[in-house]
């Protein structure tokens, strides 16, 4: 099954976003900002110059412009082209044999592109944690926040969120810098965010804490 066609859907509205089980605030001396899988593979799939995809991905370089100025460590989860059936696992059987071996492809766009000091991390199934040394990383630097931005909401999003709760990383899932097949999957994804695992904020206000 390759990604589908994503029609353009306008972000959930700020002011009507899931109720928070929990009041964490993101704090820059804990947190960590992902980007999670903004290569071409993913992002052509969105109706170029329409919603969701440049307002996503304006608020994340926002997001970028802001932890860098504040010494909040940047760390982009990327795949690796030209995976091994091995390498792939139970992703082949659900979504087929994953990014070409492709620069265009591969390629992360200029607004949102790594930075210098900035960490790329090959991630290989939903979670970003799973065969990667994210959760190290994180230890190793004295954060325990988690803030993601990118793409997809439903799926490596929310189980990134779950896995950090699950290793008691507080995660922040950014409203409007994250995009998703549909409206009803993105605000599916929130909402189970915000009640099992997460906070779900938004762009203003976590550069506002940063």
């Amino acid at each position: 099954m390759a990604l589908p066609i994503i029609a353009s859907y306008p972000f959930p509205d700020a002011g009507r976003l899931p109720a928070n089980r929990v009041s964490w605030t993101v704090d820059p001396r804990r947190a960590l900002l992902l980007v999670h899988d903004l290569q071409q593979h993913f992002l052509a799939a969105f109706p170029a110059g329409a919603p969701p995809l440049p307002g996503m991905l304006a608020n994340t370089a926002r997001l970028l412009a802001r932890a860098r100025r504040a010494g909040v460590p940047v760390v982009y989860s990327v795949q690796r082209g030209g995976q091994t059936p091995e390498e792939r696992g139970l992703q082949l059987d659900f979504w087929g044999p994953g990014v070409a071996d492709d620069p265009e492809a591969l390629a992360i766009p200029d607004a949102v592109a790594p930075g210098p000091g900035d960490t790329l991390l090959t991630k290989w199934k939903y979670s970003a944690f799973v065969r990667t040394d994210l959760a190290e990383r994180m230890r190793e630097q004295g954060r325990d926040q988690l803030v993601i931005a990118g793409v997809y909401a439903h799926i490596g999003v929310m189980t990134t969120a779950c896995d950090a709760w699950m290793r008691d990383i507080r995660a922040f899932v950014v409203a409007d810098a994250v995009a998703d097949f549909s409206r009803e999957d993105h605000e599916m994804a929130l909402r189970w965010a915000a009640g099992r695992c997460a906070v779900v904020t938004t762009t203003d206000e976590v550069v506002a804490r940063l």
